[in-house]
């Protein structure tokens, strides 16, 4: 008898039972993670985790265990809460009645949710699956990973409270006037068709119809493996990306040919940042040291926004849910975005 066969014929002991279980197994696995292939990389393969070579098979192994972890909880989360929701009721939430209103709201709950770029995607299917207006969706997907808490309290401690507040607002502008945007352009028909399906027993069916705990639990658990099975390979050929080149980061050679006499610094921060593959919080040491070589603010926050918000890893696994029409306008409408707020804050901010 398969997992899924067993959740429908459980009584409610058994069910609250097994998902007490699996909470707890889920807890100790993405607790154990980090400290494991730090022994596993570190002391039993022997490799030294501060070369490139150690940190770069550690990112890799220690990321594809903390992605699938994260994944699994987000996607079995997020369809089981959306299977309380009609259609109508979730336009109506994050929809708005005024234009704008809904990218304005998805948005904010971008900022609080604690997701990186690639993360972000299974709370992205979930939305679009609901009936929210895609134009709507990608503006928390753009906001979810580019302005997050960790980067807000790190950035309040290492430069105040007035370039934390330009940070905070040009990343929530980005996200509703990119999202904004691509609403605008239809973007429904560059969406893969799977995205739009809720289903148990292989058969799509209405999120608002009458459903039992059990049907709710067989649908997480349905959708967590349909997801991970569609997108596992673009997942470790980003983060296998990510690994080569993690931990390069050209210090001198970036503040030597993006420092503030160069017009064309703020674009080639934001082509620096889209391979380098990392959160906002990992990049801020970086920021930090190259701020203190004399960058300017607007150049560095470019960077560390293209970092987070359109980094290889993501636009790979968004591939599987989007189509490269999208994809491209996407990046497009994000770039012209962070490029003008770079600028906008090299003007307001000088060295």
């Amino acid at each position: 008898m398969t997992v899924i066969d067993r959740v429908h014929k459980a009584s409610p002991t058994q069910r609250w039972g097994g998902l007490a279980a699996a909470t707890v197994l889920w807890w100790a696995l993405y607790s154990v993670n980090l400290p494991f292939w730090n022994w596993m990389i570190g002391d039993v393969i022997g490799l030294d985790l501060e070369t490139r070579l150690g940190s770069g098979v550690h990112f890799f192994f220690y990321d594809t265990v903390k992605i699938l972890l994260l994944l699994t909880g987000i996607i079995f989360i997020v369809t089981v809460l959306r299977s309380f929701m009609s259609v109508e009721r979730t336009r109506a939430i994050l929809g708005g009645k005024a234009e704008g209103v809904g990218n304005v709201i998805a948005a904010g709950l971008g900022v609080i949710t604690p997701f990186c770029s690639c993360s972000a995607v299974p709370a992205f299917i979930g939305f679009v699956a609901a009936g929210v207006p895609v134009g709507v969706t990608m503006s928390f997907l753009i906001a979810s990973p580019l302005v997050n808490e960790v980067a807000i309290a790190l950035l309040l401690g290492l430069f105040g409270w007035g370039p934390t507040l330009l940070y905070v607002g040009a990343g929530l502008t980005i996200a509703v006037v990119a999202g904004f945007i691509l609403g605008r352009m239809r973007p429904e028909r560059w969406i893969e068709p799977f995205v739009f399906e809720t289903k148990i027993g292989g058969q799509a069916i209405d999120p608002g119809m009458s459903l039992t705990w059990n049907d709710r639990i067989q649908m997480g658990i349905e959708e967590v493996l349909d997801i991970l099975k569609k997108i596992w390979p673009y997942l470790v050929i980003g983060i296998g990306i990510g690994a080569a080149i993690h931990g390069w980061a050209p210090e001198q050679w970036f503040a030597e040919h993006a420092g503030a006499d160069n017009l064309l610094a703020v674009p080639l921060a934001v082509l620096l940042g889209v391979p380098l593959y990392s959160n906002a919080a990992g990049v801020l040491p970086m920021v930090e040291a190259l701020f203190d070589k004399g960058l300017p603010m607007g150049t560095l926050l470019a960077f560390m926004m293209a970092t987070v918000a359109l980094s290889l890893p993501e636009m790979i696994l968004l591939r599987r849910v989007l189509k490269p029409q999208l994809i491209g306008l996407f990046i497009g409408v994000v770039t012209v975005g962070i490029i003008a707020v770079g600028y906008l804050f090299n003007a307001v901010i000088p060295v």
